[in-house]
């Protein structure tokens, strides 16, 4: 079959894997550190110690001299443009010329292309780089159009080709290359951390920058990519970057871990590796907060190889782009299989121990990604490639996804995983856009941040990647609360500038359990109303209130929308107060009127919602659940159970069962349920109240854990006023055992507890813990 590496690569890989960078790419002759740098970047972008007459680099390679003899045979320099199909306006065409020209380089530089070392093939691409400086890219050029094109897309692919032919330019070539990489990436964009030079884009800069410097032998442009680098790592409080909840947001209120944070942790693990040993070393101790950022901010987010697409902002529009390079598919699985890759890149600078963990992880999904496999995935390179292969041939164990609970708070985003099944929540508020569209992507995902609810059993991995987007009802999507009022494409503005004038959303978390809420107000809509997620042992409580509307439209709460695939097989089943899809698993609905459903038929195209996007049209089938809150409500509620991958018997049983749960509040002052049988009660107070045994002094969020005879109290601040408030819970406690330090014990007695908690502004949550006295009940 060929499929896997031989024991020779493995071998190879693996040792190159655990070493540290300089000593696996040291091949340079040591005398020019340029060249030293030069090769290993090399090295890291195109590969080494895999066989290409061996799966899958054999098909691979052979594609990129397809590809690349069809380049070659199409160009046809002009005035404005170098292929007739792409010029020079928009500068995209600038871009997508040199991503051709790279295509051609590694055919001609890597072995098994069909094209390795010709000297036609050499000429041509020699021939268009000559053509691109002469006539647009060049010192003398006023950039137009997209900035990305000249200061990112088009520096990259230039440097990287300069770094593979290196050894046959001439003076001039370099020269020129390097001339118009300092015009359009000036010093300043570096020198100061504003505007676009910020997160994933500032990484991309630097690493033009950089190579510019080791093709120019320019110290001081290396030392300046790598200084400039800084700016990135620490935790940021607003804006751009990674937060210390692992939370990463770009374009200043967009939700963007998957996307522009897989461009971060690729780009900083090149320039890690590629710098590392050198004269240029990247020694900033808070480096650590990037490699601690794997399993903090990226692993919770990954699951069976995907990234959830709450945080892939306006790429979930980007199925089948119009490309010149392989045809490949875009979804979840091809943004999570990115920073995977990314993850086994920035490995080769971790630490031993971080490595062997980091390893564990990527073997999990690699072994558990079904839909589109990682280790032949048409998006990435050899070089790609033989690193996933050897981590997947090492000797360490696969890792299984940790169960628990991620708030990410600083981005709206929450992640719950439990044996067998993950559930995402994405939300929006002041902070954190509704959605983000711009060149021409993404123009209808108004309610992608009215409490979207993700969530996958197992066997169901192609449930978001499936044509999912280009067929699916934009007003009724899963988990949120719409005003069925049509909306204009791009409705609010582009670019995440349409935002709810909104503070409480967030939640709190032991870890395990969370409480989640939402006070949404909806896009282009006079809707408001309270959502809360309790999310627990085998069931997520979906509690709505004060469901308020005067657009003169129905009002809805879309309980699922499950996508079926081509045959819309599965079966709904109906009992009272409940459904279940076979094969995905049950909803149980406590209040707020009957359960509609629907199944249809839904055909559309990826160009329907991206303009980049080919206009094949594909037809899904839909199974749609939901709740009619009827036209202009006032105080409408809900409240139902999510029990993602239960069998049908289970979910009867629960809805049979009356004393599992216990609603102790649900209107627009307080959400809050109680359950037996897991010794919890979970409340959010979107204003100061009491419900059941809970007191606030103001808007909190607060789960309650029972364990025989000691409790946990977790809260926080979801309004993010930073002022303190008071939580009072009516139960004789003994001690205090322990409690996080802005938490100030008032008063712990036979009566109550009576907590003070300073919190901040991250919705932070904090702990106290306790024993109890009294009867125990």
């Amino acid at each position: 079959m060929g499929m896997t590496p031989t024991r020779r690569t493995v071998l190879l890989l693996t040792a190159a894997l655990a070493a540290t960078a300089p000593k696996a790419y040291a091949a340079a002759a040591p005398d020019d550190e340029y060249d030293t740098l030069r090769r290993r970047w090399l090295t890291l972008g195109l590969g080494d110690g895999y066989d290409p007459a061996a799966e899958p680099y054999a098909s691979r390679l052979r594609e990129t001299g397809d590809l690349a003899r069809g380049f070659r045979a199409a160009m046809a320099p002009a005035p404005a443009s170098l292929w007739p199909d792409r010029p020079f306006d928009p500068p995209s065409g600038i871009t997508r010329s040199y991503s051709r020209l790279w295509t051609m380089t590694q055919a001609y530089v890597q072995q098994g292309t069909g094209s390795t070392g010709d000297p036609a093939l050499l000429a041509d691409v020699l021939r268009g780089l000559d053509h691109l400086s002469a006539t647009v890219y060049h010192p003398a050029t006023t950039r137009y159009g997209n900035w990305w094109e000249w200061q990112i897309g088009s520096p990259r692919l230039l440097t990287d080709i300069a770094a593979a032919l290196y050894d046959h330019l001439t003076d001039t070539r370099i020269t020129d290359a390097c001339a118009a990489i300092d015009h359009f990436v000036p010093d300043s964009l570096l020198r100061e951390h504003t505007g676009t030079s910020t997160g994933a884009n500032r990484v991309d800069l630097c690493r033009s920058v950089a190579l510019r410097g080791i093709l120019g032998r320019t110290p001081e442009k290396l030392a300046l990519a790598r200084d400039a680098l800084s700016p990135v790592f620490p935790y940021v409080t607003a804006g751009d970057g990674l937060y210390a909840d692992g939370s990463f947001v770009q374009h200043t209120w967009v939700a963007y871990s998957g996307t522009y944070g897989q461009v971060l942790l690729d780009g900083l693990g090149r320039l890690f590796a590629l710098l590392a040993g050198s004269t240029w070393d990247v020694t900033d101790p808070d480096k650590q907060i990037v490699l601690d950022s794997v399993e903090r901010a990226y692993a919770p987010l990954i699951h069976d190889g995907l990234v959830m697409d709450g945080v892939n902002g306006r790429a979930i529009s980007r199925g089948h782009l119009k490309s010149d390079d392989r045809h490949v598919l875009r979804g979840d699985h091809f943004h999570g299989q990115g920073i995977i890759a990314a993850i086994a890149l920035l490995a080769l600078g971790a630490t031993a121990a971080e490595r062997e963990r980091w390893h564990g992880r990527i073997k999990g999904w690699i072994e558990r990604d079904t839909v589109t496999p990682i280790l032949t995935a048409a998006q990435f390179g050899v070089a790609d490639l033989a690193r996933l292969h050897a981590v997947a041939g090492s000797p360490v164990a696969a890792t299984p996804d940790p169960v628990g609970h991620h708030l990410f708070a600083a981005m709206d985003r929450a992640v719950h995983r439990r044996p067998g099944f993950a559930v995402h929540i994405a939300m929006a508020s002041d902070r954190i856009a509704h959605y983000e569209c711009g060149n021409g992507e993404n123009p209808r995902g108004w309610h992608t941040g009215a409490g979207m609810t993700l969530w996958w059993a197992e066997g169901l991995g192609d449930q978001y990647t499936n044509w999912y987007w280009p067929t699916v009802d934009w007003y009724r999507l899963p988990g949120t609360t719409v005003s069925t009022r049509r909306l204009p494409d791009r409705a609010g503005g582009e670019w995440g500038e349409p935002k709810p004038a909104v503070r409480w959303v967030g939640g709190a978390t032991d870890g395990e359990y969370a409480a989640i809420g939402q006070h949404l107000k909806g896009l282009g809509s006079s809707l408001a109303a309270r959502k809360s997620w309790l999310c627990l042992a085998d069931t997520v409580v979906c509690l709505g209130a004060g469901i308020t509307c005067t657009d003169g439209v129905p009002v809805e709460t879309i309980v699922d929308n499950r996508n079926l695939g081509e045959s819309g097989e599965p079966r709904l089943l109906r009992g009272p107060r409940w459904a279940h899809l076979e094969g995905h698993g049950g909803w149980v609905v406590l209040d707020g009127g009957a359960l509609h459903t629907l199944r249809e038929a839904r055909t559309g195209a990826w160009s329907d919602i991206n303009t980049t996007s080919t206009s094949e049209r594909r037809t899904r089938h839909w199974q749609t659940l939901w709740l009619d809150h009827g036209t202009d409500p006032t105080d409408a509620r809900y409240a139902y159970l999510v029990m993602p991958g239960a069998s049908s018997r289970a979910v009867g049983a629960r809805a049979a069962d009356r004393r599992w749960l216990s609603i102790l509040a649900n209107d627009s002052a307080r959400q809050a349920v109680h359950v037996p049988s897991l010794g919890l009660t979970a409340a959010n107070f979107w204003q100061a109240g009491t419900v059941g045994p809970l007191t606030a002094s103001a808007g909190a969020s607060v789960l309650l854990r029972r364990r025989g005879r000691t409790a946990t109290l977790c809260v926080s601040e979801p309004p993010r006023s930073g002022e303190a408030v008071e939580i009072c819970w009516n139960h004789p406690v003994g001690a205090v055992l322990r409690a996080d330090e802005p938490v100030e014990v008032l008063e712990a007695t036979a009566r109550r507890l009576r907590l003070r908690i300073t919190p901040g502004t991250a919705c932070a949550t904090y702990t106290c813990d306790v024993t109890l006295s009294g009867r125990i009940v």
